[in-house]
């Protein structure tokens, strides 16, 4: 490997010349309080900080760029905390996934705006990881990923609660009162009891998961716990790493490569992570020139079974996995179904990573011939009513319902299902398939998680506790049961779920990986070319840009203009 010299530092535009520009640019850091020996032939490392005060799970993040910073002055590099936008699941709205596009462009044009050399980028609530990720991406300099970390485990009366899936749990409870007010207010005040993302393996552990699969954080990394004190020393560590790396000028089109995004769906499936990772795992190959057909996705889930014994697919969560040994143990478990060559950015490649890792918990972490299930966590559906693509996750939904055909109920959009779910004469049976429509990426607008529709009150009184919910949205990773979601293409842009009907019956059959429409392909094509789309509400601004340039969902839901070779575009001028 070519070690870069002082001379070859990216800053060094900024500060090194001898010219009218350099100087303004070195008095106006000095203006702050450094000494030109701090700054001026370093590495300068920007940290990339996704938190504020309304993004729950990076409640700690101002201690971590604490530690991060010392890693980077330990190792001779001067750091510079470069704020970007944050997307909090929990309260940003309609979605945060229709700002995960926003933040990667946003973090793509500081590290090409601002003097630096490389990059830590922080995060882990939902689209932070793959927002950071495809920025660096596409600028291309030495960048190494800080996963959030989870949450400490829920407690309700001494039982183990686990964000979202448990939820939903009680929530269905409670709508046909089986859990009191103040039973309810008890499960509030201890679902969410430290700084964190979801401690299931919802979005926010799976893509930490991918991240570190994906060779782009330190091993084991995205396992340990927020505020366990090894994340602060994991924090440190990437901090030095990140000076390190543009020595020796390693890249994310160095370190992620084909084999690498195998290993990222071999682990989700392994996880049984959540259903939006194919989505972004897509996105973030698709900013690398890296094609990810959806059948790849079933390939690998019929070839690598669910070995995480982890809500919502199984018992435990992501505390108990970091205990078990993390994701360094998993992938040891899986390592003949992974491409070991695979490079990381330690330099070193997966294979020399994750040697010697153990299983400490075998209830948790279950071997390749013994495993939670036999196939992976996802598959992926096709057929009359999804051309494209549809998603499932079988290890969370009812195995009666992974073949079935039943009649249509229609929700033409959110409102309409929020104001008849509950109602007593809705004529549906547990036999019924609920269809939601206009909740894709332009529909919402953003793809909201409103695919786990909830089971109608009146089914849920006569005990029905699962049932075929199909849309062309998303729902949380911490979610469970048979929702069939991503719809592709979506119902907004004209896709077969727009011309669906009440009492049409659909046909679903997951070890075949089918979704069909069972009306004949002449009254398709009639109702096909009498569909309208629905009113555009967003005439402007953000919105208007987002539905105008954003993909579908097989294509990974990224801007049509955002593809293309990394680093390609211009170092700009400075004058």
């Amino acid at each position: 490997m070519n070690r870069k010299g002082v001379d070859d530092l990216r800053s060094n535009r900024w500060f090194k010349q001898d010219d009218l520009r350099s100087f303004g640019h070195r008095s106006r850091v000095k203006q702050m309080g450094y000494w030109g020996e701090e700054f001026v032939g370093k590495p300068v490392i920007a940290i990339i900080n996704t938190w504020n005060d309304l993004n729950t799970c990076h409640s700690h993040f101002p201690e971590r760029v604490k530690d991060i910073k010392r890693g980077i002055t330990a190792a001779g590099g001067f750091a510079v905390e470069l704020p970007a936008m944050s997307l909090g699941e929990q309260l940003m709205k309609p979605s945060a996934m229709m700002y995960r596009n926003m933040l990667a462009m946003e973090v793509e044009e500081l590290l090409r705006s601002y003097p630096v050399d490389g990059a830590v980028v922080m995060g882990g609530c939902d689209k932070t990881t793959p927002g950071v990720l495809m920025g660096a991406i596409s600028m291309n300099l030495p960048t190494i990923y800080v996963p959030a970390g989870a949450m400490l485990r829920g407690n309700y009366r001494g039982q183990v609660l686990g964000s979202g899936t448990d939820v939903w749990k009680y929530w269905d409870e409670r709508r046909i009162g089986n859990v009191s007010q103040s039973d309810w207010n008890e499960i509030e005040n201890g679902i969410a009891r430290s700084p964190g993302t979801c401690m299931t393996m919802g979005t926010a552990a799976t893509l930490m998961s991918i991240g570190e699969s994906l060779g782009m954080s330190l091993p084991g990394a995205s396992s340990i716990p927020a505020v366990d004190a090894n994340h602060n020393r994991m924090c440190y560590a990437s901090g030095k790493r990140a000076v390190e790396m543009v020595w020796e000028d390693l890249k994310p089109t160095d370190v992620m490569s084909e084999a690498s995004f195998d290993n990222a769906i071999a682990v989700d499936m392994a996880i049984g992570g959540s259903t939006n990772a194919i989505i972004h795992i897509v996105a973030m190959a698709r900013r690398l020139g890296i094609t990810l057909p959806m059948e790849r996705f079933n390939e690998i889930s019929r070839r690598v079974p669910l070995v995480l014994n982890l809500k919502p697919s199984g018992e435990y969560l992501m505390e108990d996995f970091f205990y078990a040994g993390g994701l360094p143990a998993l992938m040891t478990n899986i390592g003949s179904e992974l491409k070991l060559s695979a490079m990381t950015v330690t330099g070193r490649t997966l294979g020399d990573n994750i040697e010697g890792a153990k299983v400490w918990r075998s209830e948790v972490i279950l071997p390749l011939d013994s495993p939670v299930n036999v196939s992976g966590g996802t598959a992926v559906l096709t057929g009359s009513l999804a051309p494209k693509g549809a998603i499932i996750k079988p290890t969370a939904a009812d195995p009666r319902l992974h073949v079935h055909q039943g009649p249509a109920y229609v929700f033409e959009n959110i409102a309409d299902l929020k104001a008849r779910i509950d109602d007593e004469d809705l004529p549906v049976t547990a036999d019924s398939i609920i269809v939601l429509k206009n909740g894709g990426p332009v529909g919402g607008p953003g793809m909201p998680e409103w695919g786990m529709m909830p089971i109608p009150a009146k089914l849920l009184k006569q005990g029905v506790r699962d049932m075929l919910r199909i849309s062309d949205s998303r729902m949380s990773g911490t979610s469970y049961g048979s929702c069939i979601l991503h719809v592709a293409p979506e119902a907004a842009v004209g896709g077969p779920l727009a011309i669906v009907q009440t009492g049409d019956i659909i046909a679903v059959d997951v070890p075949n990986r089918r979704l069909d429409l069972m009306v004949d392909e002449e009254e398709i094509q009639r109702r096909l070319a009498d569909w309208q789309p629905p009113r555009d509400r967003h005439p402007h601004g953000y919105a208007s840009l987002y539905k105008a340039h954003v993909t579908q969902a097989d294509e990974g839901c990224d801007f049509d203009f955002a593809n293309g070779a990394p680093g390609s575009t211009p170092e700009p001028d400075i004058y």
